[in-house]
């Protein structure tokens, strides 16, 4: 038992403002186990071992609750720059194929990066192999919902019925989850409704007719399906590894991710571009003077990361040449004093080469299938259920 005034201890207030809680919920920490309270001989009130509560304020205590800090081994955003476990994300969308990036996130295999541009190194019937049945599977799942849907509605539900239909979807195993997901990705673009690229040699020209009937450059697709493959912790990435955490399986984890993707801040934001852009396409000035007036941000433009260019748009921009849509991106660029962002590329491309309107948000729910699943690997080897946050009641009192 601690003595009167020991420095290795803390009392109720201290520790309240240490970890800059209220002091009732120092007590629900102690509730849940997360603080041992202890007596002190002569005196009243329970006291904290220092130690303690310094471990656990270095698992980041806000307000809301108990945060736990995640680490990652996977991306890093730094001076304006993307990389994937140490490679850079720029270089490998014009030097590896999407399989070649999927396992690099999936596995770490450092073999990445040696396939010089314009190789068309196959990546589809490796990592992306289907079955028949599940492709067949996917499909009647498709069709399910209204003609009117959109690809991403289709695509969650395909990602159910797949799931269901996986009696070893609990495996939880890195071999087996990572076949698993290159197998759902794989089927989930064959299944998509359109033409099929038969003889494709990568995932870009398996999904190309998918969304456009124009000549195929599905290097364009490849690089985009590689940069937006993850962005660090982004909210739906958070969404798949707190349902990791709980140990659900990667069908589970993938809806997760999607369910937040289709929040309208976060999976919008490729087709509010694409809609903007449409307007700016004949007139850009025009577009960009009403966008001004409503008041409202101007869409595909500014980061809340990058500070002065968007890697991932300037690469998609650059595949793009001499195209009359750079011209457009470009104009309004001048006039503005933010940047082009991913979401803008995306919706240069789909105007370039006439996409369905919807195909922005598709595959960007397509790609982030692979970061979610390096996050999910990740959240597999962790602790589970360490995303348990505190809630503090602050309704009727009893």
């Amino acid at each position: 038992m601690p003595a009167e005034g020991d420095e290795n201890y803390l009392t109720t207030a201290e520790v309240a403002r240490r970890l800059q809680v209220k002091p009732a919920t120092v007590y629900a920490y102690v509730s849940r186990g997360l603080l041992t309270s202890t007596r002190a001989r002569g005196r009243r009130g329970s006291l904290f071992s220092a130690d303690e509560v310094e471990r656990l304020a270095a698992r980041s205590i806000e307000h809301s609750g108990v945060v736990e800090r995640i680490e990652s081994q996977l991306t890093l955003l730094e001076n304006d720059e993307l990389y994937y476990r140490g490679h850079s994300a720029r270089t490998l969308a014009t030097t590896a194929t999407v399989a070649e990036v999927a396992t690099l996130l999936w596995t770490n295999q450092p073999d990445v990066g040696g396939v010089s541009e314009g190789t068309n190194q196959p990546d589809v019937g490796g990592v992306f192999e289907v079955e028949r049945h599940g492709v067949e599977l996917a499909r009647a799942g498709m069709e399910v919902v209204p003609e009117g849907a959109r690809l991403t509605d289709r695509v969650r539900v395909a990602v159910a019925v797949l799931g269901a239909a996986d009696p070893l979807r609990f495996d939880l195993s890195p071999g087996s989850v990572t076949a698993a997901a290159g197998r759902l990705i794989g089927t989930v673009v064959t299944a998509l409704p359109g033409k099929t690229a038969y003889g494709a040699t990568t995932l870009g020209a398996r999904l190309w007719p998918k969304l456009s009937d124009d000549e195929p450059r599905p290097e364009l697709l490849d690089a985009a399906l590689i940069l937006l493959a993850d962005h660090g912790l982004a909210v739906s990435t958070v969404a798949a590894r707190v349902a990791a955490s709980a140990r659900a399986n990667l069908y589970a984890v993938i809806s997760a991710g999607l369910g937040a993707l289709d929040g309208q801040y976060h999976g919008a934001a490729p087709t509010l571009a694409y809609e903007f852009l449409d307007r700016a396409k004949h007139d850009p000035l025009k577009a960009l003077s009403d966008q001004l007036r409503s008041g409202k941000p101007i869409p595909g433009f500014g980061h809340r990361i990058y500070q002065h260019h968007d890697p991932r748009a300037e690469v998609l921009l650059d595949l793009l040449g001499d195209h009359p849509i750079v011209g457009s991106v470009r104009a309004i660029a001048e006039h503005t004093p933010t940047f082009p962002n991913s979401d803008l590329a995306i919706a240069a491309i789909m105007h370039a080469y006439h996409f369905r309107p919807d195909a922005g948000d598709a595959l960007f729910a397509i790609a982030r299938m692979i970061g979610w699943t390096a996050h999910a690997l990740e959240e597999y080897a962790a602790p589970a259920l360490r995303f348990r946050a505190m809630g503090i009641y602050t309704g009727q009192p009893t």
